[in-house]
């Protein structure tokens, strides 16, 4: 039987940032028996200029997303908020339009990897190991923009040696927002030491999500106030030990 093919999405930050989490991505994939395929030509899915009123360069930007991704394979992506957006925010520029047909074939075909992982190739366990305590944030993008459940927490339970304790107000923003966190910084800082504050209190050594940019936010207000906490992407933790 001839193995699942998918095209790997990989968003801004995870290239410019987090380029790790990156390969992380095609270690668990090919784990759970998926052959992965990369585009090297493919770029942002243009939600920043989207969320910042840029719509003319949003659609420029998804013209050309929508062209990289043109296959009839799924497409998968370590981001809730990207993946969400493109789900959401194309309707906005295309419906009806040029790029109709096309772009809603892209909406169908594109995965968050919990979502995928639980959902589509129905593999929860990679024999992963972490022995640490973790706590998990909920992004808002992967709540209330994708609707993902409780797959993240599914994927955690079967990692070895990782304990998971809940912080309290776990569905709560952490203040990124996008450009949120640069137009109202004491307002976003604020928010990020309210989540840390949660996390803490739980003992926990790590705080997990999907989303990078949550991550992102998160870690820069840890290490500013040097607290013993870090954070790490549910694909990182995944990998660990593959």
């Amino acid at each position: 039987m001839n193995p699942m093919e998918v095209d790997l999405f990989i968003p801004c930050f995870i290239d410019q940032v987090y380029p790790q989490t990156g390969f992380n991505m095609i270690k668990v994939l090919e784990k759970a028996g998926v052959k992965v395929h990369y585009n090297t030509n493919q770029t942002c899915c243009g939600q920043m200029a989207f969320n910042s009123g840029f719509w003319d360069d949003a659609k420029k930007l998804g013209e050309k997303f929508i062209t990289d991704f043109n296959s009839e394979r799924l497409i998968v992506g370590p981001s809730a908020s990207c993946i969400g957006y493109v789900s959401n925010g194309y309707d906005e520029l295309f419906f009806n339009g040029a790029y109709h047909n096309e772009y809603k074939q892209l909406q169908r075909n594109m995965y968050e990897i919990t979502d995928f992982l639980v959902n589509v190739v129905k593999v929860t366990n990679f024999d992963s190991v972490f022995e640490h305590n973790v706590t998990y944030h909920d992004s808002c993008a992967a709540l209330r923009e994708y609707k993902l459940n409780n797959e993240p927490r599914q994927l955690l339970e079967n990692v070895k040696g990782l304990q998971l304790v809940e912080m309290k107000n776990t569905h709560e923003c952490c203040g990124f927002g996008g450009t949120f966190s640069i137009k109202f910084e004491p307002i976003s800082t604020a928010m990020a030491e309210q989540k840390v504050r949660n996390a803490l209190d739980t003992g926990a050594e790590y705080i997990i999500s999907t989303d990078s940019s949550c991550l992102m936010q998160l870690d820069g207000y840890i290490k500013k106030q040097n607290l013993p906490i870090k954070v790490a992407h549910i694909v990182d933790v995944l990998a660990s030990g593959l």
